[in-house]
């Protein structure tokens, strides 16, 4: 396939390595989902909704996978086409999340939370061709999204009723319905293991999303690598959506990979969780830390949910040492991992690795994956020195949509992470701060500088900045320091969200705590150290856990 985004040079040394040792090869997303569906026909997949259950096999997730890749093509959606889906933790996300790999095209997994802003943003930038989503969920209404800013969308492919909706000029709108009738394709393409297979986009520190560039071989030694942390035999319930990275490798790429049940949830909730796992015999609080902490928090938890929790991987959010050691006195052992939608795997522990490492830091570096760490003259520190983490592996990915974003990579293949960290005597890594202005809220990154943006319009507030906050269940959240404009009374966070809303901002991004300070720390140019204000917060978290 001809490229069509400007990707990173990849270096011969680097391409034949990762050949030879094995992490690279001629097996694409397609190839592997079409063998394990066909090979595993009657393994099971769950989906434990109360509005969208279903209980189906791998076989009827491959019958109806191939109907939607006879649409698409029958509607004019070649094979290398970019496609969209948008939609949560429903039967028809993995379907669709298996019908694009198997039919060749470009994927673009967009998470349902994700507003008009978003979401045309990404569809505008990623050159999408055919949108699939239902027409609304929750507080958002997928359809009017098409209907005020088509984006270039030719087709826009509805579930859950809603095909007939009246479409834009330009943009033909069918339903589900139509994959129900169709014939399931026999024939598939071949693409080759080196192309370009998802446009995974991330929040970064401006106010667009960031779209990072995967290919087959990236995602598949991402999984090779996550397979360390898999006891065959023992499913979990996932929470993670099917459209975020965590979802898509974790939920469903590995489990059908490995041949294993797949169990998901459409809406998180810890009661809920708890009693599908109960009734199934399965573990659960994989993924960012909300997720094993909402179960451990809640009074249904009992030590039978325990015994099927034994081993829980954590990451994409920060985890909270307490957490870790919360989860042991259970019998739970916990790891750590570290990574981004644009290299997934750079460290992480294994299980019978030492409590403290796992609980205290984000273990070392994974396998095929080299990591640095670098002075600000750009100089490698050694053990116990700060600096920032840079990296390279078969799983990072091959540059960003915007080519403007690629000063992040250097000549060499390393990935400049933009996060700071320090190495102890054993080799494990442990974040301590961040350049990149962004906030980790239950694995989903928030810019500080879209929020600060919005609340710069908020009357009366002269100066502001916003950043992440500890949070024992979401691993952080985003906290808004402000200065007010002289003689104004003190406001609260609820003072906010007036403007929040009609500014358009999502929710999720929405600060959930307010300090109102008289300035700010700054450096001698007047630079707001917000390094100091994430300190400052961090400290006195630490205070309230020891009074508590």
């Amino acid at each position: 396939m001809t490229p069509r985004w400007e990707l990173r040079p990849l270096d011969p040394e680097l391409t034949a390595r990762y050949e030879n040792d094995g992490w690279w090869g001629d097996e694409t997303l397609g190839s592997i989902m079409a063998e394990s569906l066909a090979a595993a026909p009657d393994m099971a997949v769950h989906v434990h909704s109360h509005t969208h259950a279903w209980h189906g096999t791998f076989g009827a997730v491959d019958d109806e996978a191939r109907r939607l890749v006879s649409v698409l093509q029958a509607e004019g959606i070649k094979p290398g086409s970019v496609v969209a889906f948008q939609m949560p933790n429903w039967r028809e996300a993995v379907v669709a999340f298996a019908a694009l790999t198997m039919g060749g095209y470009v994927l673009v997994p967009i998470v349902h939370i994700y507003g008009a802003k978003e979401v045309s943003f990404i569809l505008r930038e990623a050159g999408v061709d055919a949108y699939l989503s239902p027409a609304a969920f929750g507080h958002v209404d997928y359809a009017s999204i098409i209907d005020t800013d088509p984006a270039g969308v030719r087709l826009h492919l509805i579930v859950g009723g809603g095909g007939d909706r009246p479409a834009p000029p330009g943009v033909r709108r069918i339903g589900w319905e139509a994959v129900d009738a169709a014939v399931p394709a026999t024939e598939l393409p071949d693409p080759d293991a080196s192309d370009v297979v998802v446009l995974a986009y991330t929040s970064g520190t401006t106010s667009d999303p960031k779209g990072v560039i995967h290919s087959h071989r990236t995602l598949l030694a991402d999984i090779d690598q996550m397979s360390s942390w898999i006891t065959p035999g023992h499913p979990n319930l996932m929470g993670s959506p099917v459209t975020h990275a965590t979802g898509m490798l974790g939920a469903v790429l590995s489990p059908v990979r490995l041949r294993e049940p797949i169990h998901l949830l459409d809406r998180w909730d810890p009661g809920h969780a708890l009693a599908v796992m109960a009734d199934h015999g399965i573990g659960g609080g994989t993924g960012a830390s909300v997720f094993l902490a909402g179960l451990l928090d809640h009074p249904d938890f009992t030590p039978a949910h325990a015994a099927n929790m034994r081993c829980v991987g954590l990451g994409g959010a920060p985890v909270p040492v307490a957490l870790g050691r919360r989860a042991e006195a259970h019998g739970i052992k916990i790891i750590r991992a570290y990574g981004s939608t644009e290299h997934p795997s750079i460290t992480g522990s294994q299980f019978d690795d030492p409590p403290d490492q796992r609980h205290g830091t984000d273990g070392p570096p994974m396998a095929g994956v080299e990591m640095r760490l670098l002075d600000d003259d750009g100089h490698e520190v050694g053990v116990g020195t700060p600096g920032e983490i840079v990296s390279r592996g078969p799983d990072l990915c091959l540059g960003y949509t915007d080519p403007a974003l690629n000063d992040a990579f250097d000549a060499d293949g390393w990935y400049h992470t933009g996060d700071i960290g320090v190495v102890d005597e054993h080799g494990a890594l442990t974040i301590t701060d961040r350049v990149k202005d962004i906030i980790i809220r239950g694995g989903e990154n928030l810019s500080a500088a879209e929020i600060e943006g919005v609340l710069a319009g908020v009357e009366g507030i002269a100066e502001v900045a916003v950043v992440a906050a500890p949070d024992e269940r979401l691993g952080e959240h985003a906290c808004a320091f402000v200065r007010l404009q002289p003689g104004l009374e003190p406001i609260t966070v609820a003072d906010l969200q007036p403007h929040l809303e009609s500014a358009g901002l999502a929710r999720q991004k929405w600060p959930e705590e307010l300090r109102v300070v008289p300035d700010f720390p700054r450096t001698a140019s007047g630079k707001i150290r917000k390094v100091d204000l994430r300190a400052g917060l961090g400290a006195e978290a630490a205070d309230d856990k020891e009074s508590t």
